[in-house]
């Protein structure tokens, strides 16, 4: 790729961690600035435009790619989100959009009175969203990939239609309704991304989701549940992982995003999905970064699991002390050099380690 010259060697690294192992060093994406000298591009004061229109997300996408340097399995995406949770806005959620994301306005105050969910091609998100895949495949090829949008599923999209506290007084009044329309949002998650999966050519390229920076051959996809920081593990299992199951068994590789300490009484729950490869952590508003030590002993329980593990936005002095900690096999780590040159040693060092 044009930005990424090394690319077929960051494959080889990226599939080596889906597999639990390491080519040659721990997995270790290093983005750095790369000093150019561009000419202002202006945000559009239209809101709308600067979510929706392809020329102005394409041009600011690489301008950004032109002042960055992507070391080890770092890559350039065109990311194609229309917000985080984008299948609630094809189901007929109206989206809210602001400035740096989308909020998505409910449908409904109960699962009761939700209709049953149907595909529908004409919706104009769905529409929206096509124009950024389509154009970004038109000029990426050859010079970055173009991602799915950040689509997401089970109770979060539930959520996004009934609101929230709906959701959790649903689970102990209408735990069936519960089950029948996460069945519908999951069954559906599926139209959506078999869609673009042909679309973005995904048997030939693989599959990019720019949600947690994750490239892999075959089909792909980052998973969730933040929802589930609010119920208990009985809960989760009976609510949550049935359809995570359900779709790991669609998927060749699946990373998991498990957001905040509120949610960490479900990795045994987790840990029991065969199909989850991967566990990426986010430690929530306030604690400590990914590679603090209060996490070590998590990350070695995932791993001693047989899951791998993905942090990204470790501190860049922290990154040897966390990768000599657990070891290269499974563990895939993000950072951020302050210069090229520190990147490229950085690098350099981690085949020592």
């Amino acid at each position: 790729m044009q930005f990424k010259p090394d690319w077929e060697e960051a494959q080889e690294h990226l599939v080596a961690w889906w597999e639990h192992s390491h080519y040659r060093r721990v997995t270790l994406a290093v983005r750095a600035p790369r000093p150019v000298d561009l000419p202002p591009l202006r945000a559009p004061a239209d809101v709308q435009v600067r979510w929706l229109d392809p020329e102005y997300r394409i041009a600011a996408a690489e301008r950004a790619f032109a002042s960055t340097h992507f070391g080890g399995e770092a890559f350039p995406w065109f990311d194609a989100n229309i917000g985080p949770g984008s299948l609630a806005l094809y189901l007929g959620s109206p989206g809210v959009l602001h400035e740096t994301t989308v909020w998505y306005e409910p449908v409904a105050d109960c699962v009761a009175n939700l209709p049953k969910l149907r595909y529908d091609g004409q919706n104009e998100w769905w529409r929206a969203n096509l124009r950024l895949v389509n154009e970004g495949m038109k000029r990426g090829t050859g010079r970055y990939l173009t991602s799915y949008p950040d689509l997401i599923e089970n109770l979060d999209i539930v959520a996004s239609l009934i609101g929230t506290q709906p959701l959790l007084y649903a689970l102990i009044d209408d735990p069936g309704g519960v089950k029948r329309v996460n069945g519908e949002v999951n069954e559906l998650y599926f139209r959506y991304y078999d869609a673009l999966y042909e679309l973005l050519d995904g048997p030939r390229l693989g599959t990019c989701f720019s949600a947690f920076q994750v490239w892999g051959p075959g089909r792909v996809a980052k998973l969730q549940c933040d929802f589930s920081a609010m119920i208990s593990p009985e809960m989760f299992r009976e609510f949550v992982v049935p359809g995570l199951t359900e779709q790991v068994s669609r998927l060749d590789y699946a990373v998991y995003h498990l957001d905040g300490p509120h949610a960490v009484g479900h990795v045994g729950a987790l840990l029991d999905i065969p199909g989850v490869n991967a566990i990426q952590w986010t430690p929530g508003a306030e604690a400590p970064g990914v590679e603090d030590e209060c996490w070590w002993r998590m990350y070695r329980r995932i791993l001693g699991g047989g899951k791998g593990l993905l942090l990204l936005g470790a501190a860049f002095d922290g990154v040897e002390a966390l990768a000599r900690e657990l070891g290269p096999d499974g563990v895939y780590i993000g950072t951020s050099a302050p210069s090229i040159e520190a990147a490229d040693d950085l690098l350099a060092r981690a085949t020592k380690w």
